[in-house]
């Protein structure tokens, strides 16, 4: 069973080449270059093939039998933190996320197919930090983990105005946690520890979603994201001042599901606005990570069962959008999102430092041998945040304070025939 499963969890991972994704707590602003330049605005818009992802619905209202796009995002991150003993950078990590998807509707049917692969979210951090004793002196806390989805879509017009359309596919999750811990419980609460862990799962997620033309100048769009919810399995290497022992693991990782609207509207033949509002459930998937450590290598140890929590609270992300057509079949693009940080204060780590707020982006587009061509920029930041006593035990986050920025560089290749 584990060797299937990490089969396919890293076929998946050489398919997408996923990394981390940082955005709407660690969901990245838009899967493709043409929307991160308009702020990830896409669930109103049936101008590329990343609706798959979006809002599947819209793949009935694109404007040709086929589109095929294909595209990456290089993000750098830049990530600061701070306590009694630290002050350092993360190292500078450049990551990528590809995206492929290609739709056809036949003009004499209803119904449109898609394919794609998106690696929509994830996390990552290498610091070198000062560790806690027992195990003092200069240390490696890294994090890694990464959400990739393969989607094969359908849609159906229902009449000219009213377009409903879904996703049914795999979900794939890698994460891997490397440095100093403190046992939080229920086994053995307070137990300091060096770990290594590594794990990879698969599971289902699905999509559903709506778009109606409103009027002639203004599409709305509606669509619903799945939570992923995984078992990974794996492998924890565990040091402690008593001795070491590998472990056979389960990882219980939840990504959120999501509700969006959104609305797309022609101020004028050359000028587009648009908009989503989309809640993530946080709550329910980041309350914490469940941790089974099975079947230990040193008879000396126990199995543990380990509880990381997180506590995170929903969010609300409020992208907008604005799309200037030129001369010659060139495109600028405007975007800004606002989401507010869904960390608290108490659980933020150097493991997960996701305390973005806002994004600024903006994009550009035109044409080349018969290919739209599309490049985008995004810098996202937030507040620093400030930890008195973190609710982890040990004491190794008290006193800390967190700031995170990260760059976005998007290039999409789009040819509809």
């Amino acid at each position: 069973m584990r060797q299937g499963s990490q089969l396919v969890a890293w076929a998946g991972v050489w398919l997408l080449l996923g990394r981390a994704a940082l955005g709407d707590g660690i969901i990245l602003n838009g899967v493709s270059a043409r929307t991160i330049g308009r702020g990830g605005a896409n669930i109103g818009h049936f101008d590329n093939a990343a609706v798959l992802y979006d809002n599947p619905a819209a793949m009935s209202q694109l404007p040709t039998e086929t589109t095929f796009e294909l595209g990456a995002t290089l993000l750098l991150t830049d990530f600061r933190y701070a306590d009694a003993q630290n002050d350092a950078t993360a190292q500078h990590t450049l990551y990528g996320l590809p995206e492929f998807s290609i739709v056809r509707s036949p003009y004499d049917s209803s119904w449109s197919f898609g394919l794609g692969a998106f690696a929509p979210a994830g996390f990552g951090a290498i610091y070198n930090l000062e560790g806690p004793a027992p195990f003092s002196g200069t240390r490696q806390y890294k994090s890694f983990g990464t959400l990739a989805k393969l989607l094969p879509g359908v849609s159906y017009r229902v009449n000219d105005r009213l377009s409903i359309g879904g996703t049914l596919g795999l979900g794939i999750t890698v994460a891997d946690l490397e440095g100093p811990y403190t046992l939080q419980g229920p086994t053995l609460p307070g137990t300091p520890t060096l770990m290594n862990l590594d794990v990879d799962g698969a599971a289902l997620c699905w999509s559903v979603g709506m778009m109606y033309q409103l009027t002639e100048s203004t599409t709305v769009g509606l669509a619903y994201q799945s939570e992923s919810r995984f078992e990974a399995e794996g492998t924890t290497h565990v040091t402690t001042p008593f001795g070491e022992s590998t472990y056979d693991t389960q990882l219980d990782i939840t990504w959120p599901r999501s509700v969006g609207l959104g609305v797309r509207h022609e101020l004028c033949p050359h000028r587009i606005l648009s908009t989503d509002i989309i809640w993530f459930d946080w709550s329910s998937a980041f309350d914490d990570f469940g941790l089974h450590l099975n079947s230990p290598s040193n008879g000396l140890f126990p199995e543990a069962y380990e509880q990381f929590p997180l506590d995170w609270r929903d969010t609300v992300s409020i992208r907008v959008g604005y799309e200037q057509l030129l001369a010659c079949d060139q495109t600028m693009r405007f975007g800004y999102v606002y989401h507010r940080v869904p960390i608290p204060n108490d659980t933020i780590t150097p493991f997960i430092p996701a305390a973005l707020e806002h994004a600024f982006s903006l994009g550009y587009g035109w044409m080349w041998r018969g290919w739209n061509v599309d490049a985008a920029y995004m810098y996202t930041f937030g507040p620093t945040v400030t930890v008195e006593t973190s609710d982890f035990l040990g004491g190794d986050f008290d006193d800390a304070r967190h700031r995170a920025e990260t760059h976005a560089i998007g290039l999409g290749l789009m040819r509809q025939y």
